[in-house]
């Protein structure tokens, strides 16, 4: 573990570049599909069922991802699952462009989702192990790079299919994802040779690390963060499948208009992950932020049920300010975690139980918005799923550890 007083790139410069690029692989497979699907549309014949499972994988992989990552990890180390994830991707990426055929799309973009998905719990255990002296300052970098992610191939994706085809579009994040190899592979290699020194010596700190996954239920401290990580996942993906359509209906904006509140709305993530994460390590209470994130939900949806046309602008700020519970709760998995099998275990359970909640985020949405014929009722859902936000601000506004509450238990 380096030294507190070690500059940040001393001697972990690999594991640095390493974290980042894999940050910036972590959305495009999410992001790079969608915008072109009508010109993949034209070799792939995409019923809409196809359509709708590619468009619901995403957080049901990652679900899936956080729930067997933690046991991959063990049986790879964290390394080796770091270049099984980075693979998958890079395979994935490849698939998608070279698909001859709608099943073969989707079973690409599935390996994609679920290399993503690994990757997603693994970054934090791995800041905590390199990094354990700036876990606020490297979860900011990151977070930041998995909201560029985000934002880069929605806007690259268009263009570069016109002018060098659909394939060319989805195949180039292969060579992001291969790029993200070269670092794993040199830090892989180095730890290799110092476990195997150690073990030499017979140091005890090589001990195998115990497997924790099953006992998280018990931890106030595992559920209040997986509660934080939820309530922002489900408020995300319900405004990136309903948003547009709510402000061109109650807001009277035009469809270009309403696609440029909905790239604000994310843009409001870029704040969020830079000044979240320094914040949390800081305060003594994080209750605060969370408090914070749920006033921003609070005066957000309110101004979208009652005055949608008064600011909308205004409106679409708050509400794109609420998830910065997620930058909060990546930094949490590390600062409320006193061991690196905690922090795996912590991981794979807020993301895998929290993915699978969020999932059916939007399906409520617009169930709701069927049943009643208006948006007010989609609104107060989500206006009142963010009140849960009380529990982990409750909880978490003491310093507690999940291995504590594991060995009260």
């Amino acid at each position: 573990m380096p030294d507190r007083s070690l500059p940040l790139w001393a001697g972990r410069t690999a594991a640095l570049l390493g974290i980042l690029i894999l940050a910036l692989n972590l959305r495009t497979a999410v992001a790079a599909l969608s915008p072109i699907v009508q010109q993949v549309s034209v070799d792939i014949p995409l019923s809409p069922l196809i359509i709708g499972v590619i468009g619901a994988a995403p957080p049901v992989t990652f679900a899936v991802s956080g729930l067997f990552t933690p046991w991959l990890s063990r049986r790879l180390g964290l390394e080796g699952a770091v270049l099984f994830s980075a693979s998958a991707m890079v395979v994935g990426h490849l698939g998608r462009s070279l698909a001859v055929g709608p099943i073969s799309l989707l079973i690409a973009t599935l390996l994609t989702f679920v290399g993503v998905g690994i990757g997603n719990v693994l970054l934090p255990p791995l800041v905590k192990r390199y990094f354990p002296d700036r876990v606020a300052f490297v979860t900011t970098l990151y977070a930041t790079l998995i909201s560029v992610s985000t934002a880069l191939p929605a806007l690259a994706a268009v263009p570069v299919a016109s002018a060098l085809g659909w394939r060319v579009s989805l195949g180039v994040w292969a060579i992001v994802a291969l790029v993200a190899l070269a670092p794993w592979v040199t830090v892989t290699l180095h730890r290799r040779r110092a476990l195997a020194v150690a073990r030499a010596s017979d140091d005890e700190s090589v001990e195998p690390e115990p497997a924790l996954e099953g006992q998280l239920w018990r931890s106030p401290v595992a559920w209040s963060i997986m509660i934080t990580f939820t309530l922002s996942s489900i408020s995300v993906y319900a405004a990136f499948a309903w948003l547009p359509d709510l402000l061109i209906a109650t807001a009277g904006v035009s469809p270009a208009a309403a696609g440029a509140l909905l790239s604000l709305y994310a843009f409001m993530g870029f704040p969020a992950s830079l000044l979240v994460p320094l914040l949390a390590a800081r305060l003594k209470n994080v209750g605060i932020l969370i408090y914070f994130a749920l006033g921003c939900f609070i005066v957000g949806y309110l101004g979208l049920a009652f005055a949608p046309k008064a600011a909308p602008v205004v409106w679409i700020v708050f509400a794109g300010l609420g998830p910065m519970l997620f930058p909060l709760a990546l930094v949490l998995i590390n600062t409320r975690t006193r061991t690196h099998a905690g922090s795996v275990a912590l991981s794979g359970f807020v993301q895998g139980v929290g993915y699978i909640i969020a999932a059916a985020g939007p399906l409520a949405f617009g169930i709701l918005n069927q049943l009643t014929g208006g948006w007010k009722v989609p609104i107060f859902f989500l206006l009142v799923v963010s009140m849960a936000a009380f529990i982990p601000a409750i909880v978490l506004a003491r310093p507690r550890y999940l291995e504590d509450d594991l060995a009260r238990r």
